[in-house]
């Protein structure tokens, strides 16, 4: 004769439920990692957009301090400031300029007992 359900052991009864559960927790878990990952994702994109204004910024500044530079060192408006500052600076005469000759550099040798060698000569 069949048994009855009363005398059914407890795993058996509640093993459907605990099947159920922790397939909600799977799903709800699963949910949940998603609008996380898509919060991330999110944050993330956010952090590159406001890196990205700061570079093109700093290459703004950059490129206006080049183009200041350019334009401080310019034999024009060096002038214009020896003029302007009255400090009576002008083109040096021919005299005040020497030109040094420079030597010519000694051929290297390649091989070490040669350069001793070379050395010991020189002595």
């Amino acid at each position: 004769m069949a048994r009855n359900r009363k005398y059914q052991s407890a795993a058996i009864r509640f093993g459907p439920a605990l099947k159920a559960i922790l397939l909600c927790l799977f799903i709800g878990g699963s949910g949940i990692g998603y609008v996380w990952q898509k919060n991330q994702i999110d944050e993330l994109g956010k952090q590159i957009k406001k890196r990205e204004v700061r570079l093109s910024d700093l290459q703004r500044q950059n490129k206006s301090g080049r183009d200041k530079l350019a334009e401080l060192g310019s034999p024009k408006w060096l002038d214009y400031q020896v003029r302007e500052l009255r400090l009576g600076l002008g083109l040096p005469q021919q005299s005040q300029i020497r030109t040094l000759i420079e030597p010519p550099a000694a051929p290297e040798s390649t091989n070490a007992t040669e350069r001793l060698y070379a050395e010991r000569q020189a002595r």
